[in-house]
């Protein structure tokens, strides 16, 4: 009998025990995955905003990010994600040096933006809801954000349906910086205090607000469709003040827009699985908004798989746009325009994008490390009816 006790207490020591090594490993967290994103970006073109219409755009940026997914598991069973951010861009811009064409170097000719975030997001993954927040921060040499945003997902119909929200909103300030002959004493051309670019420049709130609807629906096992509308609202300055504008006058003025914003686009995607081989992915997009702007994208891309670990994806893009009532090129503003742009970007314009990109998911990693699962390497090619033209190569690595 008293065999018995001592056995029967050790086998409910080792449950025990087994159950409290459970549960730790479900609440401790684990590395999902890490992805590395480096992109190289150079354009060129003839009509800076900088300098009124005309002049170089020439500008490069190096990108790059790294994410970390992490996750645990509550004791109710729900998949907690965390998901932390973090991205350096760093470019040089020859049209930012013409802020002050004086000075040896202007502040903005090149300068670093650091954007780390985080998000949680909370999952039940028997019915496929999931809600989470994200906290996101942004600086640059002019201008810093705070950002927040609220992430809700339901799924009906045995997960073949699904609605996602996103509410979120930036809150952004920035240094209202003039070209130098537009600059108040002591900073002015007439001064010749031109050492400092920014010195008497003051700061401006920028605030953006935007919701997000989307719904997905498997209509059979080829068949995906997505809908979605994200209307937003931005207020504050909104105008770029160094950038120059001029008129049939022959005065100049910094660039002065509206300080309210309201922008709705509304877009659809189709996925079609024609079979092992082949998939079609078809996205087009209507975009308008309170300033004029009215623009339309329809983008095509088909990957090819071309064994079962590599695959080929051609795509292209194509966007035709009316541009806003404010916009007209060097010189041709009115002296009575209360609002004026020379911002090509905010012009009547058609545009092109095309590329390609190359998928691998080697079964024994990447160059034969385990953990290395995927590498994408992209290219695309830009071309605007503006004169633009830009490249861009992107490097994705993700480690599980």
């Amino acid at each position: 009998m008293y065999l018995g006790i001592v056995a029967s207490h050790a086998q409910t020591t080792k449950q025990t025990s087994t159950t409290d090594s459970t549960t730790y490993q479900l609440r401790k967290l684990k590395v999902d995955e890490v992805n590395l994103v480096s992109a190289v970006y150079h354009q060129d073109g003839n009509h800076s905003a900088v300098t009124g219409g005309i002049g170089t755009e020439n500008l490069t940026d190096f990108a790059n990010t790294i994410d970390l997914q992490m996750s645990n598991y509550t004791k109710r069973g729900r998949k907690n994600t965390f998901l932390f951010e973090l991205g350096v861009d760093h470019y040089t811009s020859a049209s930012s040096d013409k802020i002050d064409p004086a000075t040896i170097s202007s502040a903005s000719m090149q300068d670093t933006r650091i954007y780390p975030s985080l998000n949680w997001t909370s999952l039940n993954e028997t019915t496929g809801n999931a809600f989470g927040f994200t906290g996101s921060y942004s600086h640059e040499f002019d201008y810093q954000s705070f950002g927040g945003a609220f992430n809700l997902t339901r799924a009906f119909n045995n997960k073949n349906t699904e609605f996602d929200l996103k509410l979120q909103a930036f809150l952004d300030t920035w240094q209202v910086i003039l070209p130098i002959e537009l600059r108040p004493p002591p900073y002015n051309i007439s001064s010749g205090n031109r050492h400092d670019n920014r010195g008497s420049e003051t700061f401006a709130p920028r605030n953006s607000f935007s919701a997000a609807f989307s719904i997905s629906q498997v209509i059979n096992t080829r068949l995906q469709m997505l809908i979605m509308a994200e209307p937003s609202y931005q207020h504050g300055l909104l105008a770029t003040k160094y950038q120059r504008d001029y008129f049939t006058d022959g005065s100049e003025r910094a660039e002065n827009l509206p300080g309210g914003r309201y922008k709705l686009p509304i877009a659809a995607r189709v996925n079609y699985f024609l079979d092992d081989q082949y998939i079609i992915r078809a996205y087009y997009r209507y975009y308008m908004d309170n300033w004029g702007i009215r623009a339309q994208t329809a983008e095509l891309e088909v990957p090819v798989k071309l064994s079962s670990f590599v695959s080929v994806s051609p795509f292209y893009r194509f966007n035709t746009q009316i541009g806003t009532r404010y916009f007209a090129p060097y010189g041709q503003h009115l002296a009575t325009d209360t609002y004026y742009t020379s911002d090509y970007d905010l012009s009547t314009l058609h545009s092109s994008f095309i590329g390609a990109g190359i998928h691998l998911t080697p079964p024994h990693g990447v160059f034969g490390i385990q953990s290395l699962n995927t590498l994408e390497l992209r290219y695309g090619h830009y071309i605007r009816s503006t004169d633009l033209s830009s490249n861009i190569v992107t490097l994705s690595l993700k480690f599980k």
